[in-house]
């Protein structure tokens, strides 16, 4: 069975890194059928809808089993566990600002 690629993985990291970089120039595009004027207006942006209220990405340290009993938390209530975590920071911050 062959091992699961992750792009988000420390492996997967050290693999991009390690990779060659080919240029535009040398790739062969030759299969890749044109857009239609048609497809190009029916295109829709992928990704998150820029709403200005945008949440900002952070980086905290929490205890492991802390983590494990907020995810399970989570789980419980149907929703990811970075939702439920900051629902919880919410409300404690509303809390004392009260």
């Amino acid at each position: 069975m062959a091992k699961k690629r992750y792009a988000s993985s420390a492996r997967g990291s050290r693999a991009a890194k390690n990779a060659k970089h080919i240029p535009d120039s040398q790739i062969d595009f030759s299969d890749v059928a044109e857009s239609t004027d048609a497809e190009l207006k029916r295109a829709r942006r992928v990704g998150r809808p820029k709403t200005g209220h945008a949440k900002r990405l952070i980086a905290i340290r929490i205890h492991p089993q802390l983590l494990a009993r907020l995810r399970r938390l989570a789980a419980r209530q149907e929703k990811p566990y970075q939702t439920l975590i900051h629902e919880l920071l919410e409300k404690a911050a509303k809390e004392k600002v009260a």
